[in-house]
């Protein structure tokens, strides 16, 4: 069992490999990438990443014990080994590309693992993995037993312009802001659109990548994406802020489906996550856990996520505000509770 604290690789469990990997055509176009791993007979655990458009890594496998759990990892649609990506061909990746079809997705390969009628025994994700883990256990409530997220974010509108538009995110990271605002003002055409970017800097940010020309999207990308990896932990990570930036198949699809998703406001109804909690199923075990330091999510969405599914009838529920801790499951704390949040929902 890993250690309650101390270095990543202490509080994870020990790095695995897949026992079966492949494409799964998912339907639009879409061949998804997944892996399973751990015990082929076990409990099925599904991991769910954030961004929308980071990917997965080898250390999402490492939450689960891989003795109990058949450990499913995936890439959305259009980011990292997922085909096609948004970094080689844009159009085709943005095609059925919702939240209700990474929805259906989750589905698709409960069926492709082979569980059968057997429901998901975890489903985890943070951050917008988070947020697509509800959305999946409103829409296919017998699908899912228990639910552990990492970073709560419910896709209201405030939340996206406090990390994007509205200037308050410069509380807290002056320089970054400052950045990030920068990129557009430099690179608008006249001080009369600089003044129309301004409004909305994540709607010029998707101009610029939408744009049509490599030079001018990938600089964008650059800027917005290094904005965002400064934010997401306590102590700046350059080597792992550049293995992001360098890597234009993770780069890419990252800026683009962020923007994407946040401009058409995650393919979600004003407050249609924390009403659809009333569809869970009232059995649902759920496990938070959320940096008392996380200045991209901030601690008040989970707790509003909380009290919604409190209102909704569900009774196992179990909020973890870590101290000193901020975004991202990279930061020891966060991934020492959420290892010990799925160790507890063992069977």
């Amino acid at each position: 069992m890993p250690a309650k604290s101390g270095t990543l690789d202490e509080v994870l469990y020990p790095a695995i490999e897949p026992f079966n990997s492949g494409y799964l055509n998912v339907g639009d176009g879409h061949e998804i990438f997944y892996e399973q791993c751990g015990n082929p007979k076990g409990k099925g655990a599904l991991f769910l990443h954030g961004g929308p458009g980071a990917g997965a890594g080898p250390n999402s496998r490492r939450l689960f014990d891989p003795e109990t759990y058949m450990i499913c990892v995936f890439d959305q649609r259009g980011c990292s080994r997922s085909r096609p990506n948004a970094a080689s061909d844009l159009e085709a990746s943005l095609k059925g590309n919702t939240t209700h079809d990474l929805v259906e997705d989750c589905e698709k390969l409960r069926a492709a693992c082979g569980l059968g009628e057997q429901p998901w025994h975890v489903v985890a994700g943070g951050s917008w993995g988070a947020t697509l883990a509800v959305a999946y256990a409103e829409t296919h409530p017998k699908c899912v037993r228990s639910l552990v997220l990492r970073g709560v974010f419910t896709g209201d509108q405030v939340d996206v312009d406090h990390l994007f538009n509205s200037g308050t995110m410069g509380d807290h990271h002056p320089e970054a802001w400052e950045k990030y605002t920068q990129h557009i003002h430099d690179t608008a055409p006249t001080k009369e659109a600089a003044s129309e970017d301004a409004r909305c800097y994540l709607a010029a940010y998707n101009r610029r990548l939408t744009s049509g020309d490599a030079a001018v999207a990938t600089a964008a990308a650059l800027a917005m994406v290094e904005y965002e990896l400064s934010l997401i932990k306590n102590e700046r990570n350059e080597d792992f802020i550049n293995s992001v930036l360098s890597e234009r198949e993770k780069l890419i699809p990252v800026a683009i489906f962020e923007s994407h998703y946040s401009l058409n406001h995650f393919f979600l109804k004003t407050g249609e996550l924390l009403d659809g909690c009333k569809k869970m199923s009232k059995d649902l075990k759920v496990r938070i856990t959320h940096g008392r330091c996380d200045f991209c999510t901030r601690p008040s969405a989970a707790w509003k996520l909380v009290k919604a599914m409190k209102a909704a009838g569900l009774e196992d529920l179990d909020v973890n505000f870590v101290p000193g801790a901020a975004h991202h499951d990279s930061e020891p704390p966060i991934a020492a509770a959420m290892v010990t949040a799925i160790d507890g929902l063992r069977p």
